[in-house]
């Protein structure tokens, strides 16, 4: 049924060992039944199926590292029109085992391939060192062409004959320690060998032309060549320690420049030879083997998954040979149940077969919408406000009408309703295409799943935008318009000076041939000459978005009727349904029928002598303005008598509700003879199991005051609301004004 929810049953499933999982498999298939767990008290872990969801969960996370892989590849994952369906028992140790297998596969070849980068950036990062250290050896003068520098040598004596310092006589040898740094590093780099060597080091960097990667993290950024000249191995030890802390990435340098040549085209051979041997090639070859399989395993363990964990929430017979499951299922598949039920048994070659036994339960069904593709969207949409009661009437139906017409009436507009028709159009036509896709992008998800919703908002919009005359802030004049200037010449009303000496003329309609008539269909496009056309409108879109709210609100008013009488609370209809429309006709219905009335009886010459709808509605509540003229004649004393009488409607049926309801439960009570004394003092059993609470006269009260207030206060916020149809399509329409100013 589309206009209410299914009807519902319990149903007992007594499914046998063996078979369990193929049945189970088949409702789900079918998504026929939500099932009860009956073994609330036991913890997850300690349910008889948890080492199978703990494999699950392994697959999982082994197909989530797949897809990171592949998604990385950028290589595309295959779809299927119908799912695979959730693998037998037998299969699911070979699904793991192939799943192990390429993970183990990945792996290798994944720290194959780290190991080769990393020593390609090694590799290359010594070359730029050996590179720009040359510079620093072969400097016609060193304090020139080395960089920033702390050079103090207190004890160094040059000797005049043998050129030998101090230190070498003192046996000191000469020593250079070279390397790379990162950027960053380099200032604190060069305080900490100052501070620790005492400037017994000779520092010498230069930053390196283009950027490298990290060895540890890959990530590309600025690095330093450094190279550092000590005397003695007690610095050295020194210099590496330091080094050591700032993780700079030390080389090995050479003697002399041969020694520097071959260690260059040494390091020239490998780098080429790690291009060439890079696994690239193989890592998409196992990829692309992966992907062509992945969309059925996730699908396969996801439903595997499920499974489980429905298996979870049934229970064991005494002989531990049965599974016994209580789901709830609509009366009309009931015959499908049974179906699915002999598919898994003939599937899992069960000797006995699993069947099905309906049980009476009191508790409250489950609420059961069916949906298409189309009526899907509208359902979400409604479901975001709370799902509904069992067999409750459902607005989902009628949400297909009123929710694009609202959305129409604040966006009007030809031109857009147009273009927002051929987008969703598009999107209809493409839609089996777009979903093999599975696009990941959650826009343009939102967008292809409201795809029928934003067709019938588009045409919608142009139904109205007819009816505004208004097509990208523009008016269409297909009839001609009813208003013309000749008459106000032909009457003497109008000179050739007046219409020089005045730059904005207004036209009479009380002058005869003026105006001809109304526009055959929407709004004159003479009003978007007009420069009093957002008063005009201003006026009209505001009253006309009460008269759509009002009769909106009844109808949902009207709705509930239907509910009343399929629960069989006559005593609703005339206690709550009737108060309810009456209070909300006959405050809100009675400004309608002001706006209508003004808008028939008062003419254009009369227009003037109209009194305000809006004082007069206040004045109603007020109990004031017995000195504004009146609308029609006697409005004098209608407004208080449809403000009285509608305050004591409420209050009188309200009342009347309380003593009905205490009438019942004391009626109940007494006809019923075989209520009990070992009840709680709370509530009472009866014959046919039903509960009769006590009746507390304070609690109801307070209840149906409540609930008159709630009401009471949510018709003048709703109604107040609806405003806002009238102040988005004020603010629509401006906008595109100033647009169409400022591109002119």
């Amino acid at each position: 049924m589309v206009f209410r929810s299914e009807e519902m049953c319990l149903v007992q499933l007594f499914l046998q060992s063996g078979s369990e999982y193929d049945c189970i498999s088949e409702l789900g298939e079918l998504g026929l039944v939500e099932f009860r767990d009956l073994n609330p008290s036991v913890s997850s872990f300690q349910r008889r199926f948890a080492s199978e969801i703990k494999r699950c969960d392994e697959m999982e996370r082994i197909l989530g590292y797949l897809l990171r892989e592949i998604q990385k590849a950028k290589i595309a994952i295959p779809g299927e029109d119908d799912g695979p369906l959730a693998p037998p028992p037998r299969q699911v140790l070979e699904i793991m085992e192939q799943l192990q297998r390429l993970e183990m596969e990945l792996c290798e070849v994944a720290k194959n391939k780290e190991k080769l980068q990393r020593n390609l950036r090694e590799l290359t990062e010594y070359t730029h060192m050996l590179k720009i250290t040359r510079t620093f050896i072969h400097s016609r003068s060193r304090h020139e062409a080395l960089g920033p520098q702390y050079e103090e040598f207190p004890t160094v004596e040059t000797g005049s004959v043998t050129g030998c310092t101090g230190m070498q006589r003192l046996g000191a040898k000469l020593g250079f320690i070279s390397g790379l740094i990162q950027r960053v590093k380099v200032e604190a780099f060069e305080r900490m060998l100052w501070r620790v060597c005492k400037g017994y080091t000779i520092l010498s960097y230069t930053e390196v032309d283009e950027s490298l990667a990290d060895l540890d993290t890959g990530e590309i950024g600025k690095s330093v060549v450094f190279l550092i000249s000590f005397w003695g191995d007690q610095i050295r030890q020194k210099v590496q320690k330091i080094c050591d802390c700032y993780h700079c990435h030390l080389y090995p340098h050479p003697e002399n420049d041969d020694e520097r040549a071959d260690v260059l085209d040494s390091l020239r051979i490998r780098i080429q030879d790690l291009n060439n041997v890079g696994q690239d090639d193989y890592l998409r070859q196992v990829l692309q083997k992966a992907a062509e399989s992945a969309y059925s395993w996730v699908v396969q363990v996801k439903k595997m998954k499920a499974i489980y964990h429905i298996l979870n929430l049934c229970s064991f017979d005494v002989t531990n040979k049965c599974l016994i499951a209580e789901v709830w299922c609509p009366v009309s598949d009931l015959t499908n149940l049974r179906g699915a039920l002999e598919e898994g048994s003939r599937k899992g070659d069960a000797t006995v077969p699993s069947f099905v036994n309906r049980i009476p339960s009191s508790d409250t069904p489950p609420t059961l919408l069916r949906t298409n593709k189309f009526t899907s969207g509208f359902q979400s949409i409604v479901e975001a406000y709370g799902v509904g009661d069992y067999r409750e009437v459902s607005p989902a139906p009628y949400t297909i009408i009123t929710f694009p017409f609202l959305f129409a009436v604040m966006f009007g507009d030809l031109g857009h309703g147009t273009v927002m028709s051929l987008f969703a159009l598009w999107m209809v036509l493409m839609e089996k295409k777009q979903k093999k896709k599975r696009s990941g992008n959650e826009i343009w998800a939102t967008f292809f799943s409201g795809r029928y919703i934003i067709l019938m908002m588009g045409l919608f919009s142009i139904y109205t935008g007819l009816i505004y005359n208004d097509c990208f802030s523009k008016s269409l004049n297909i009839f001609g318009s009813g208003w013309s200037i000749k008459p106000m010449f032909a009457n003497q009303h109008w000179t050739n000076k007046t219409v020089q000496s005045n730059s904005l003329l207004t036209l009479d309609p009380n002058v005869s041939g003026v105006f001809s008539g109304p526009y055959p269909f929407g709004i004159d496009p003479i009003w978007n000459m007009a420069v009093n056309r957002l008063s005009f409108l201003n006026s009209y879109k505001m009253k006309m978005s009460v008269i759509i709210g009002v009769i909106h609100m009844s109808f949902g008013v009207v709705l509930s009727v239907f509910n009343h009488l399929h629960f069989q609370q006559k005593f609703s209809v005339y206690l709550v349904f009737l108060p309810e429309l009456l209070f909300l006709l006959c405050l809100f219905g009675y400004l309608v029928f002001m706006i209508v009335y003004k808008w028939l009886v008062f003419s254009a010459r009369e227009s003037s002598q109209a009194p305000s709808i809006l004082i007069h509605f206040i004045n109603m509540f007020v109990m004031q303005g017995n000195d504004i003229t009146p609308l029609y004649p006697g409005q004098v004393y209608i407004p208080a008598w449809v403000a009285f009488f509608t305050l004591f409607l409420s209050i009188k049926l309200r009342f009347c509700l309380l003593s009905q309801g205490y009438e019942r439960v004391r009626r109940v009570s007494e006809d019923d003879g075989s209520i009990t004394s070992t009840c709680d003092d709370d509530e009472e059993e009866g014959v046919d199991g039903l509960t009769i609470r006590e009746f507390d006269f304070a609690d109801v009260l307070l209840h149906q005051a409540i609930h008159t207030i709630e009401f009471c206060l949510g018709c003048i916020s709703n109604t107040a609301s609806y405003l806002r149809l009238w102040a988005l399509s004020l603010a629509h329409k401006i906008l595109y004004h100033h647009v169409k100013l400022k591109t002119n």
